[in-house]
């Protein structure tokens, strides 16, 4: 029995500390006293939660870390208070003057500025919701929550712009020059960031990108005082020539294709490689192309200026030629087909006629104007020119203009008018109406234009 005595106490002294431990865990922990005086109340509140309304501004949490207290009394204006009596003792309790400024503007409303003025001081404590600390990235939402003890009710509203505004101080009479600093230091940045964004496009950026960044820096370049000054001297020393200049309205005003006043043949007058550029002819083999395989031309597919001259093309003995005069043709009706397409009776006729991309490009940039839907009158005579040309072309200069009329749904008396304009002339042979071109060419004045059309 005596052997086995030791391992029995030391069974029962684990077994007793053991327990010691466990009744100390089981205690309740006491909260250190730091303040003897500070009690603890239990409140059973009722939680009320608002939300923001767009006609009413939200409350504002503000904070001053240059250490101000609004709450406090100034100690200077105390000072001059105890000297002056009572009515200093009024002043000293004056609260600061507090001003809020909310921007107006539909989408930026949720701007707003806080300015508190001391009383007594030149000082005012300016605090944003958009710029500064404010500015920052917000990954949290913020609530200010008010405690009634009478009601047992504990209101939770939303703060203004759901940020608490830095509250930083300005002196008055120095607020111009720290808006002045501080936007000159925003456009330091915004300079240093184009440059930045600029030299990435120029290495990696795509070719379009490239040219609009380069034209964007060409918009920019400020006009060197020394080399205006040399321009406008040259500019005085250049001779206009006056008559030259009228003509030239002249011709804009009768829009009329490009030509050569001086040429002493008709072909020449108007050269047709000026009106149908080099690079369009490739585009313009479809009737050549039909009648190589031996097919008809619809009548309902191409105008009767063509139709009633499609035989011409087998007369034609050089092939160069007789391309050329199909290509002609085809020009002629896709300038048709393109007056057509901007016309809400005729849009029908034109719906299923394919012009190439690259003339439809040229007569868009050559007869439409920016953003518009429509033809404009001056762009609808400038057509008909182009019209008339080819036609003249195509006639050897001597055509009765009676079916391209019908082509361009205008009579034969509308549309001699037009003819006079570019230099031609009229007359009859055996009852029809023919229309020349007689060279050097010879417009008529706008005074005789003026008559003509009353006419």
């Amino acid at each position: 029995m005596e052997e086995h005595e030791p391992s029995s106490s030391k069974s029962t002294t684990k077994k007793s500390k053991k327990r010691n431990r466990e009744a100390k865990l089981q205690q309740p922990i006491e909260p250190i006293s730091q303040n003897p005086v500070a009690k603890k109340e239990n409140f059973q509140v009722k939680i009320q939660l608002f939300q923001e309304q767009p006609n009413k501004i939200p409350p504002l949490v503000v904070y001053f870390p240059s250490g101000y207290d609004p709450c406090k009394i100034n100690p200077q204006t105390q000072q001059e208070g105890e000297g002056e009596g009572e009515e200093g003792s009024n002043n000293q309790s004056n609260p600061p003057r507090v001003k809020v400024f909310r921007n107006i503007a539909q989408r930026k409303n949720n701007r707003l500025q806080v300015v508190v003025s001391p009383s007594g001081s030149n000082v005012d404590f300016v605090g944003s919701g958009y710029s500064g600390e404010a500015a920052a990235a917000q990954v949290c939402r913020y609530s200010l929550g008010v405690l009634d003890k009478e009601t047992g009710t504990l209101k939770i509203v939303p703060i203004a712009s759901n940020k608490i505004f830095r509250m930083e101080p300005r002196v008055r009479s120095s607020e111009t020059a720290n808006k002045d600093a501080s936007n000159s230091v925003k456009s330091e940045l915004t300079t240093e960031k184009n440059d930045k964004l600029g030299e990435l496009t120029a290495l990696y950026g795509t070719k379009k990108d490239r040219k609009k960044r380069k034209d964007f820096i060409d918009l920019k370049k400020e006009v060197d005082p020394e080399s205006q000054k040399a321009l406008d001297k040259k500019i005085e020393q250049i001779t206009f020539d006056k008559e030259a200049l009228g003509n030239t309205s002249a011709l804009i005003a009768r829009n009329i294709p490009p030509h050569d006043s001086s040429a002493t043949t008709s072909p020449e007058a108007y050269p047709l490689d000026k009106i149908i550029l080099k690079g369009d002819w490739e585009f313009l083999g479809d009737i050549y192309n039909l009648l190589q395989v031996g097919a008809e031309v619809a009548s309902n597919a191409y105008p009767r200026f063509v139709c009633n001259r499609i035989r011409k093309l087998d007369a034609i003995q050089d092939e160069t030629e007789g391309m050329k005069l199909s290509c002609v043709f085809s020009y002629i009706t896709h300038l048709l087909k393109f007056k057509d397409l901007f016309s809400m009776e005729h849009a029908t006729s034109a719906k299923n006629h394919k012009i190439p991309s690259i003339i439809r490009q040229r007569f868009i940039a050559l007869f439409t104007d920016p953003g518009s839907k429509i033809l404009s009158p001056d762009k609808i005579y400038l057509l008909i020119s182009y019209v008339l040309v080819l036609t003249l072309h195509a006639d050897g200069f001597r055509t009765d203009p009676s079916d391209i009329a019908k082509d361009l749904r205008m009579s034969d008396v509308g549309l001699r008018p037009h003819f006079v304009n570019l230099g031609c002339k009229l007359k009859h042979e055996n009852s029809i109406l023919y229309a020349t071109l007689p060279v050097p060419l010879k417009f008529p004045s706008e005074k005789n234009l003026k008559g003509k059309r009353r006419l």
